[in-house]
């Protein structure tokens, strides 16, 4: 199986492309598109879990990519630290230029799939060049 690591690269490429060709508007279309067609496992989890959910997804997820992070949930809140973003981290060292708004992914992403489900999602990038980040997720009402 290849790990999604492997295409950390080619989505950089494609992000700038289509930021080139259709500007952010098109970039975002694109990473909505992802989001409605692409998460379903974690759209699954959050709609049966709630925030259990959410750290069953990601606790999967940053296993794969050996990402430097931590995670607190508990019954009304969950919060992942990304202290180093593996994605960050490789194309940092693979010479190459990054997307300028690369960390802007993750928030369309997972935003859509979370706050369908009452939930109130925030995604903090502290630091874009070393991938630094915080998403806070808590229940509403």
């Amino acid at each position: 199986m290849i790990s999604c690591t492997e295409f950390i690269l080619a989505y950089n490429e494609l992000f700038k492309l289509l930021e080139e060709r259709g500007g952010r508007e098109d970039l975002e279309r694109f990473w909505e598109r992802v989001s409605d067609e692409y998460l379903g496992n974690l759209d699954r989890l959050v709609a049966q879990k709630g925030i259990a959910g959410m750290a069953e997804y990601w606790g999967h997820t940053l296993t794969e990519k050996a990402a430097d992070a931590e995670m607190r949930a508990d019954e009304d809140r969950f919060v992942l630290e990304i202290y180093k973003c593996p994605s960050i981290d490789l194309l940092n060292s693979s010479g190459v230029e990054k997307c300028f708004c690369y960390c802007a992914h993750c928030d369309t992403l997972y935003k859509r799939v979370i706050e369908k489900y009452g939930f109130e999602y925030k995604l903090y990038i502290i630091d874009p060049e070393k991938g630094r980040c915080r998403i806070e997720v808590r229940k509403v009402g």
